[in-house]
């Protein structure tokens, strides 16, 4: 048996399962090239397919078969998600100081059309009346 054929079963001439760690390291240096390089051009074909037919691809998936489109989607959804929506605990004086003042601005405009206790039209009823 030479280095770099395949063995093979002498009776049978079929060619035997190869043993784990068996290649020599410059074969798997190899084919780590090999793969990382396909990866690349595949992905550089796909990044082209995208860009031309992307859009159309998805709207006829989504016609011909909605179910296959939301597996598809579904995939693209990471497994676990953590969302920190409370962040207050986490913030310093400073910080909640400035999240006020930001929110101070924002709802202004809203209260002043509101009116003082938050049932009537606020200004814009004095602005209407005269």
């Amino acid at each position: 048996m030479s280095i770099g054929k395949p063995a093979k079963d002498p009776k049978t001439g079929r060619f035997l399962p190869r043993v784990p760690g068996a290649a020599t390291p410059g074969r798997t240096r190899a084919r780590k090239a090999v793969r990382t390089k396909l990866g690349e051009l595949f992905l550089e074909d796909m990044l082209c397919a995208w860009e031309s037919r992307g859009a159309a691809a998805i709207h006829a998936l989504i016609e011909k078969s909605p179910h296959d489109f939301l597996k598809a989607v579904a995939s693209l959804m990471p497994k676990d998600v953590t969302v920190n929506v409370n962040q207050i605990g986490e913030m310093t004086d400073e910080q909640l100081l400035e999240r006020i003042r930001k929110l101070d601005q924002t709802i202004k405009p809203f209260l002043a059309a509101q009116g003082a206790d938050g049932a009537g039209d606020g200004d814009r009823a004095e602005a209407e009346q005269q």
